[in-house]
């Protein structure tokens, strides 16, 4: 499995994990949990696929990614 797949395949279960407190919340939670407990490495790889297409990505995921992906935007 790439490096890439293994995140895709995390932020999904995680995703699993909040998708019961509705999409607003569960892409917040999903955001969240990614900037306090992933490695900024681990971040910008999966910001970086996503850019790339996310192929793999389940909707919230996508979502909370993309709300990584502004924040990363705005800090540079």
């Amino acid at each position: 499995m790439s490096p890439e797949a293994k995140l895709v395949y995390m932020a999904n279960q995680i995703g699993k994990f909040f998708a019961a407190q509705g999409e607003a919340r569960a892409v917040a939670g999903i955001a969240d949990h990614l900037q306090k407990f992933w490695e900024p490495h681990m971040r910008a790889t999966v910001v970086a696929h996503l850019r790339a297409g996310g192929a793999g990505l389940d909707p919230y995921p996508r979502r909370a990614v993309q709300l990584l992906a502004e924040t990363a935007d705005e800090r540079v």
